[in-house]
Formats: structure tokens, sequence, C-alpha cells
């Protein structure tokens, strides 16, 4: 199938930019890696009158690390904050889960702002962002402002961003000290959507009790979500192992509500998640106790 008519927007600067998306209003895209987007228009799922495409902005991409946070501007293609150095030893939970997304082809011209913007409840940028308490500097010809990634994502494909912002800039906490972070997910084939997925990071303290932690998801709600009554328990206590672990899994999955189709069940998910948390969060207390 081919797309439905649109005129094409190539700016070359963030103002152009914003300017097109403030002229145009609700009936304008801007147009990152094309990974999502563009098989959407080829269907007609979807369809816009104008795209603006983001790929002759220079400013738009690079990574950068300033007074504990990692900076990755939107248009940063995913193979390289896989590959990059800095990325892993700055945020390692992205280069964790930054080889689950899609084919390596699908990483090469797929975009880190991309990803996060079309927040799709089963991609693994999202969680990560969520899990690490990130947040999204948003911009538009009003000026610009940041978003905490708790406040960003607020359905299947939709954000709190309006339609006139658009994303330049995802900023990464950096934790220090005695961290440690594990991801894994369950899909049908390696470079499908997840069923199920789990971002874990944690930080010990001198006394070898858990002093910080974080559990996130992907592909069990119509967002990305946390585990907070679990994260709650694990925080202060000692690292927890066989049934004690398996007690904190439950706790993390026990209120969420997966979806329920042709792919997996919900009770499959949810039996699955909880394996998960136990799995990623004894490699993220392993590897914290090793740092």
């Amino acid at each position: 199938m081919k797309p439905a008519p649109f005129e094409y927007h190539a700016p070359e600067t963030v103002a152009d930019a914003v300017g097109l998306l403030a002229e145009y209003a609700d009936d304008v895209k801007p147009l990152a890696g094309g990974q999502s987007l563009v098989p959407m228009l080829a269907l007609r799922l979807t369809r816009f009158a104008h795209l603006v495409d983001l790929n002759r902005i220079p400013e738009l991409t690079g990574v950068e690390r300033t007074n504990g946070t990692l900076t990755i501007r939107a248009m940063t293609r995913q193979r390289a904050i896989e590959r990059d150095a800095q990325v892993a030893a700055a945020v390692p939970l992205l280069g964790l889960a930054t080889p689950h997304i899609g084919h390596f082809q699908i990483r090469n011209r797929g975009t880190v702002g991309g990803s996060l913007a079309h927040a799709d409840p089963a991609s693994e940028l999202p969680a990560v962002a969520l899990t690490l308490d990130a947040e999204f500097e948003l911009a538009s010809t009003r000026g610009s402002r940041r978003v905490a990634a708790a406040d960003f994502f607020e359905g299947t494909w939709t954000t709190t961003a309006a339609e006139d912002e658009l994303l330049v800039a995802t900023h990464f906490p950096v934790w220090e000290g005695r961290v440690g972070f594990a991801f894994d997910e369950v899909a049908r084939r390696h470079g499908d959507f997840a069923l199920t997925g789990v971002a874990a990071a944690v930080e010990l303290g001198s006394d070898g009790r858990v002093a910080r932690g974080a559990i996130g998801f992907l592909g069990m709600g119509s967002t990305p979500e946390r585990a907070r009554d679990a994260e709650a328990q694990l925080v202060g206590s000692a690292p927890p192992e066989g049934a004690a672990l398996t007690e904190l899994a439950q706790l993390a999955v026990r209120d969420l509500e997966p979806p329920d189709d042709v792919h997996a069940s919900s009770r499959y998910r949810t039996r699955v998640g909880a394996h998960l948390v136990e799995r990623t969060l004894s490699r993220a207390l392993e590897a914290a106790a090793n740092a």
C-alpha cells in the first residue's frame, strides 16, 4: 500500500521545525527514523497532511555527559548508543536494553527520540527512561520545558507533549557508586515486540543494604510501568534471595493489568513478568555487589 498524499518539509534547524509544527497544528507529524511511522503511513493506519523531516537538523544529534546527567539528543541513532562507550559507562541500562530493539537494520535508522515519542508500551527505551526517572526536553515556538518520564507517557502511542512540541533531548540521571543494572524480555522471536520485559536498577549502600532500587516493565499495560510497592519494600533491605526474592517479584506484578490478546494472555504475561523480575533483580544485585 501507499501512504495518503502529504506535503514534505525538511527544516535545518530546531527553530524552523517547531515553526512548522505550530503553523500546521494538528495536521502535521515529525519524521525521525521512520521505523514506526512509515509503515503506519503505508498501511494508512494514520495520515497527516504535512511531514516534517528532522534528519537534516545537526543540533538534534549527539551524546553529552555533564553534572551527573547523560543527555541524548533526539535524532541520535539507536545503533550509536548501542556502541557508545560513554553511554555504556554512564547509563549501562541503555546498553543492555538497546540490542533488544528490533534487528540491527532497525537500529541503524531508528532514533532514541523517535522511539520515546512514539510511546509504544512494548518498546524498550520508554521502559528504560521511566525506570531511571529520565526527563524529556520539549521545544516549541513558546520556548522549552522538561517533563519527567512518569508524567510523559499517557497511553498507547500517546504522550503529554502538545501537538506543536518537539522532543529534542532526553536527560538520563547517572547512577554512581555500587550500582547494578539488568534488562530482559520475552518475545516470540528475537526482534519482535516484547510480550513482557523488565528493567532493573539497584544501588547498595556501605552497609550492604539496598539504598536505591527501580523496577520497570514493558508490555504490561498501555504505558511502561513501575513497580513502586516492590521498590519501596526493596529499599532498606538486605539483597533479597530465594523465597524473599520470589515474594518481591509477586508484589511487583500484583497491581498490573497486562493486555490479553492473540499474542499472549494477561495471566501469561503476569507469570512471566514476575519471573523476569526475579531474574533481572538478581543480576542487578550481583552486579552492584561486584561494582
